[in-house]
């Protein structure tokens, strides 16, 4: 079956690397340890990106759990430096997206994201209006490796599993998509998914990312 599109995530493929300045103004702001911090932010971001906690809220709740007592604006300084954390671009990904669907490919984001980081990348890149199709996690209350999340955005592209090619950085979420009989990659650097790309046999299907 011949394949007609690729669904991207967002983070760490359409993404550069986290903004180190942010991380690292988070990490002031709370007088953590990094350790400490880190393992505090990773605990409750899957509730994050399924909707359960918003960007407010879930700072609020990192503050419960770290025994901080920080004022409201201080949440609020933190919920923004979190988003400009994920408000960074891949170009060659994004110039990959391009090139696709110039030869007629539909293209889909599908990322565990909560509200305010999507706010930020909204607003700061307007090539993401470019997709075909596009699925937040927290708009919908499912988050990967659900294997629902998949099927509402097969659904949304109209397109057979077979027929899709599904890129992400997590092990996990490309396993789901196997399951689901979608193609898949994980995405590392753009010079591995050209590699990728041809053992699979695909450079004779799609256009290679510069």
């Amino acid at each position: 079956m011949a394949l007609r599109a690729v669904v991207f995530d967002y983070g760490m493929v359409l993404t550069g690397q986290p903004d180190k300045k942010a991380h690292d103004e988070m990490v002031r702001i709370t007088g953590l340890p990094v350790d400490r911090f880190e393992a505090l932010y990773w605990a409750d971001r899957h509730a994050y990106d399924e909707g359960t906690l918003s960007g407010i809220t879930f700072w609020q709740k990192f503050l419960r759990d770290s025994d901080i007592d920080l004022p409201a604006s201080a949440v609020e300084e933190l919920n923004r430096w979190d988003a400009r954390m994920w408000t960074t671009e891949n170009p060659a990904m994004v110039a990959w997206q391009h090139a696709l669907k110039q030869s007629n490919f539909r293209t889909a984001i599908l990322s565990n994201m909560g509200d305010s980081v999507h706010e930020s990348i909204t607003a700061a890149f307007p090539w993401i209006a470019n997709f075909d199709v596009l699925v937040w996690s927290y708009q919908i209350r499912l988050a990967k490796p659900d294997p629902a999340i998949y099927s509402h955005t097969l659904a949304q592209l109209k397109t057979e599993p077979a027929e899709t090619l599904f890129l992400d950085d997590k092990r996990e979420n490309i396993q789901t998509a196997l399951a689901l009989g979608m193609r898949a990659l994980q995405f590392s650097t753009v010079e591995r998914l050209r590699s990728d790309l041809i053992a699979a046999g695909l450079d004779d299907e799609l256009p290679l990312p510069a």
